[in-house]
């Protein structure tokens, strides 16, 4: 549920807009692909660990959800590209 001011606060929260890039393209672009996946699970872990002592139980689990979704996203396009690599 977004707070009336429009902000997201899972997927583009207003702290992260100050920039011209948001940080998790910051993060994208100085890491390597593997290192990049391993910070998407860290925070997926982060997220998922400390989500039931929270009082925002749902946003947490809503944010390690958001984490989760990036990381599906790139391991769909990593086993699309070998299926490709495996047909020629």
């Amino acid at each position: 549920m977004e707070k009336l001011n429009d902000e997201d606060e899972v997927n583009h929260p207003n702290h992260y807009k100050l920039f011209k890039i948001e940080c998790i393209e910051a993060m994208k672009a100085m890491l390597t692909e593997e290192e990049f996946r391993g910070y998407l699970r860290g925070n997926i872990f982060k997220y998922m660990w400390r989500y039931p002592h929270k009082k925002t139980t749902v946003k947490d689990l809503e944010k390690a959800q958001w984490y989760f979704d990036r990381l599906l996203e790139i391991e769909k396009k990593e086993e699309e590209k070998r299926r490709e690599r495996i047909r020629y």
